[in-house]
């Protein structure tokens, strides 16, 4: 690590101002920052300091995302295997080739098989996700000088998780430039973002091309998926001829759900590792648990208010809140995007209640709106937009609240703890 470190000093100056690379700067910088603590160091007057930068909140998010990779590795070659355990055919794409030419057999109870098998599609999603908006990311800091940071390294991860298996790598790409350039460049850069710059991706792929982000064949990488329920069961549950009477039928179906093993986009099947990432954010501060909450209380609320209201015509309305929170991607959206730190709200009350609203919005989405099953990505976007607005309201009240506390000649909230 010293030779590295005396290299990259020795090549600094070209990189510097007055050199010959000055304008690609940020190339020397983001490699340099990720590797080392920058050298300098604060010349302005003193001020509070804290050990979390961006680059350790940011790869903290990626090592509480890591389980989900791999076993969205494992997963995806799970449900494969089990379709073809069951009359469905391999793709006939070159994952599958190779896994056959390497001398592997399709067994749904083979660990390393099946996580093969995965890997061989998400691999492949998320080097995409990383090349090319990773390559937008640098293009944008060049043009504007500016440094290049760490904030797409989590956008990185979540796109390429919440993206279905056999999506074609030439949409992965368009996707993710969409979300990096229009939902976040344009708006200034990291920290400037209006809107989760993976959901906007996500998004984007899910109204331009809705055959390859919606359906029965996108869930499963394998062919001829009539004897396999290769549906996501939010769409199951959606259908009025079967309805939630199909997954009452299961009854090992929420404890898998919970777990994760159940075919979906590939990484947000499992509840239970999305748990595992949720304490590791509020252990580390990075994630609000007030969010979460919100997302919580709104959930069970409105999905108790339509199970009590109940339908004749819709079937989702008997959805009960346990089954919205382990299906689609309820827990991972709740998680990891809905945290997110600079589109979600800033104050305390204000997470509460942005919570809450995507939790209701998530429900109403589902319920009333059968035709797209899933909800919480509309949901967490919808909320997005008025963070700010929940925020500023939040603080005139406070505002408001010390105005009238100050009029009154009362003592204020640190005069009283004295």
């Amino acid at each position: 690590m010293d030779f590295l470190r005396q290299q990259l000093d020795k090549i600094a100056p070209l990189f510097e101002k007055g050199g010959k690379y000055e304008a690609l700067h940020p190339l020397y910088e983001a490699p340099d920052t990720i590797l080392y603590t920058p050298g300098t160091v604060t010349k302005a007057a003193s001020h509070v300091r804290d050990q979390l930068d961006q680059k350790r909140m940011m790869i903290t998010v990626v090592l509480a995302l890591l389980p989900i990779c791999l076993f969205a590795c494992w997963n995806t070659g799970h449900q494969a295997a089990l379709a073809i355990g069951n009359g469905a055919a391999p793709l006939g794409n070159w994952q599958s080739w190779l896994f056959e030419a390497l001398g592997f057999g399709y067994d749904a109870g083979n660990v390393v098989t099946c996580f093969i098998y995965g890997a061989l599609y998400f691999i492949p999603v998320w080097l995409t996700v990383g090349i090319i908006g990773g390559h937008a990311e640098v293009i944008f800091s060049i043009v504007r000088g500016h440094e290049i940071t760490e904030g797409f390294l989590v956008t990185w991860f979540l796109f390429a998780l919440t993206l279905p298996p056999t999506i074609p790598l030439w949409m992965v790409a368009v996707g993710v430039a969409f979300g990096v350039v229009l939902g976040k460049e344009v708006f200034g850069g990291v920290g400037m973002n209006v809107m989760n710059p993976a959901l906007v991706s996500r998004a984007f792929l899910f109204f331009a091309y809705p055959a390859a982000m919606s359906g029965d064949a996108v869930w499963v990488a394998a062919e001829n998926t009539d004897s396999f329920t290769g549906a996501s069961w939010l769409a199951i549950a959606a259908d009025n001829t079967q309805g939630m009477t199909a997954l009452e039928a299961q009854p090992d179906l929420w404890m898998d759900a919970f777990l994760g093993v159940i075919p979906g986009s590939m990484g947000e099947t499992s509840a239970l590792l999305c748990l595992v990432g949720a304490l590791i954010l509020i252990a580390t501060q990075i994630g609000s648990w007030r969010t979460m909450a919100g997302v919580t209380v709104g959930t069970v609320l409105m999905a108790l208010t339509l199970n009590a209201i109940g339908s004749e015509t819709n079937s989702m309305f008997a959805m009960g809140p346990q089954w919205h929170m382990v299906l689609g991607g309820w827990a991972f959206g709740m998680v990891f995007m809905a945290t997110d730190p600079v589109s979600s709200a800033f104050t305390d009350l204000g997470k509460l209640i942005y919570g809450f609203f995507i939790g209701v919005f998530v429900v109403l989405v589902r319920v009333v709106n059968p035709g797209y099953p899933e909800g919480m990505m509309l949901a967490i976007l919808f909320m997005n937009m008025f963070a700010p607005l929940i925020d500023h309201y939040v603080v005139q009240a406070n505002v408001k609240r010390r105005k009238a506390r100050y009029a009154a000649g009362l003592p204020s909230a640190a005069e009283e703890a004295h």
